[in-house]
């Protein structure tokens, strides 16, 4: 089980989450992330999505999180990002920031 993965994320902030100055309610974020993840899976560029949709700032670098190790984030995007095979991309994780997809690159 490998120690180190690199990952790139597109995250979907709402009122509630943490440091989140959205607007957008829970519900309305997980619809746009659904509309993302359909996108992603027909096709779409994951860096593409993330600049143009993520509301963290890794979004600049197309979701880039570079490399991580193990505790280093937030428990279920860990155990998302860790169970990804290379080029894989994960389904909706809920987290106390908001909506992620995960794609894991390394």
């Amino acid at each position: 089980m490998s120690d180190q993965v690199a990952a790139s994320h597109i995250l979907i902030m709402h009122t509630g989450s943490e440091r989140s100055s959205a607007t957008r309610s829970p519900e309305e974020a997980l619809t746009l992330i659904g509309e993302i993840k359909v996108e992603l899976d027909g096709g779409g560029d994951f860096a593409t999505l993330a600049k143009t949709h993520s509301d963290c700032p890794s979004s600049n670098d197309g979701g880039s999180l570079g490399s991580f190790g193990r505790g280093a984030m937030v428990p279920e995007f860990e155990a998302s990002a860790f169970s990804l095979e290379i080029g894989a991309s994960s389904d909706v994780v809920e987290t106390a920031f908001g909506y992620h997809l995960i794609q894991r690159t390394g």
